[in-house]
């Protein structure tokens, strides 16, 4: 029988309001609003991560940022901090917690805390995605300190604003990357057996047959304008997993920073405001990608110009669609945590003989290309812990919840928080407060394919039933707050 505990909380709590702000009356509550970035772009020789062998940046193309918005609604304060890196443990997270618990009287619990999944940024992740770091290195530590940071200077910026919110689809640039196909050869898993779906097949093959999945096609989008029309920020959401096309040894944060800067060349009050915060956020894109696989004849790209095309189309959609969103004045925020302890995946007896013998076989027998990848990773799970205990949250925006998931999530576990959440509209961001691996559904771990693989997923078959059920549950309590 799996072992699941739960224990969930929720912080509501009261600060001192500033001098000439007041909420004991509905007519005299003020909303506020605070942007800024920090920047955690690490030294030349870190190690760029995101593909199978990591290697060392030899150049920065453009810079990573930690990009953070912090909204006061007059009793409760939330943040987010969005970070240009493909994924960053919890213990960096709660450090970082520690910081602004320690200096602001922004609880560190209400600050929302992800990582976009760049692959072209250098890596915040250990060795381990089960095992709490324990000694975190020097990169880990100072991304820790640039989010306290960066959320203490956004509170600097606290001023009187107004927020709207919004969504608008962009089918185009969205393709599941899970497929039924035909041929055999292209089903074969790193453990000796044959799946139904392929994760990537080759482009315009015969074999393909359809699409695994869905999509999720909105972009939704968070606006925050200063009392006299200034644009102070922008966070956007968009459920791809990431572009890529960067040089050799650069360090970029993808789609993500080029979306950010556009937006803001593009929204009225924007253009002349050198303060303004475009931010994006990584939906539920675990099954998700750009790469359209029926395309036969795709087009060649030189560096960084599929992304930029991509952010392109993107923030000309919201830019478009922002024009038509509701402003309010005020609106209530809060923020929800739950704890949720899962068993980590284990091989059994056949499975731990079996990876025996690919650690004993030469190269050239190879059965799967990455089969002693996997062994290694299956290794460090069996020396790893038997749970991991993982940080749910929930945000609360006037009638928008946004969900917040330490795992690169499947697209269809999104789409269900969309629908079942108690508000007006929804969304859920992805590596958020962690980074444990992929979370496909139940259903999905049926089909196999690489995100299903035990060393790709690493938790109990039924988790992410069980965390839209907390996020959902968490939404509910926001919702009854009112």
């Amino acid at each position: 029988m799996q072992r699941v505990v739960t224990t969930c909380f929720s912080m509501l709590v009261l600060f001192a309001l500033s001098p000439g702000i007041c909420s004991a009356k509905e007519g005299d509550r003020v909303f506020r609003a605070g942007a800024a970035t920090s920047n955690i772009t690490p030294p030349l020789g870190e190690l760029v991560v995101g593909g199978w062998a990591p290697f060392p940046a030899t150049s920065i193309h453009d810079e990573l940022h930690v990009r953070c918005l912090v909204l006061d609604d007059g009793e409760h304060k939330i943040g987010f901090a969005i970070c240009d890196n493909v994924g960053i443990p919890r213990e960096v997270f709660d450090l970082a917690r520690k910081y602004i618990d320690e200096e602001t009287d922004l609880p560190g619990a209400n600050v929302l805390m992800s990582a976009t999944h760049t692959h072209s940024a250098t890596t915040a992740r250990g060795p381990s995605k089960t095992a709490a770091e324990e000694n975190l290195t020097w990169y880990q530590q100072f991304v820790a300190r640039r989010i306290a940071d960066g959320i203490r200077r956004a509170l600097v910026n606290l001023e009187p604003a107004r927020i709207g919110w919004g969504g608008v689809d962009e089918p185009d640039e969205v393709f599941n990357r899970r497929w039924h196909v035909t041929d055999p050869d292209m089903l074969k898993n790193p453990f000796g057996g044959v799946d139904t779906v392929r994760m990537n097949p080759p482009r315009g093959n015969a074999a393909l047959v359809k699409p695994a999945g869905p999509i999720d096609p909105e972009v939704s989008f968070i606006s925050v304008q200063a009392t006299d029309g200034r644009q102070i920020a922008l966070l956007a959401n968009y459920s791809l997993h990431y572009v890529g096309g960067v040089g050799k040894g650069e360090v970029s944060a993808d789609y993500f920073a080029i979306f950010a800067n556009r937006v803001g060349e593009l929204l009225e009050g924007a253009k002349d405001n050198p303060k303004f915060v475009g931010m994006m956020t990584n939906g539920t894109s675990g099954d998700i990608n750009n790469i359209n696989f029926r395309d036969k004849s795709p087009k060649r790209y030189a560096p960084y110009e599929k992304m930029t095309e991509v952010a392109e189309h993107v923030a000309q959609k919201v830019a478009a669609a922002h024009k038509s969103i509701e402003f309010h004045d005020w609106v209530p925020v809060d923020m929800a945590h739950c704890e949720l302890t899962l068993q980590v995946r284990k091989p059994d007896a056949q499975l731990s003989s079996y990876l025996e013998q690919v650690r004993a076989r030469a190269d050239d027998q190879k059965y799967h290309t990455h089969e002693k990848i996997y062994a290694d990773r299956i290794e460090r799970l069996v020396e790893g812990p038997d749970d991991v205990t993982i940080l749910l949250q929930s945000a609360r925006i006037g009638n928008l919840g946004i969900g917040a998931i330490p795992f690169e999530v499947f697209v269809e576990i999104g789409l269900e928080i969309k629908e079942k959440s108690p508000f007006e509209d929804a969304f859920t961001i992805e590596l958020a407060n962690g980074s444990y691996g992929y979370l496909p559904t139940p259903e999905q771990h049926k089909l196999g394919g690489y995100e299903t693989w035990m060393g790709t997923n690493n938790v109990q078959l039924d988790t992410s039933e069980k965390i839209a059920d907390r996020v959902l549950m968490l939404m509910q309590q926001l919702k009854e707050r009112e």
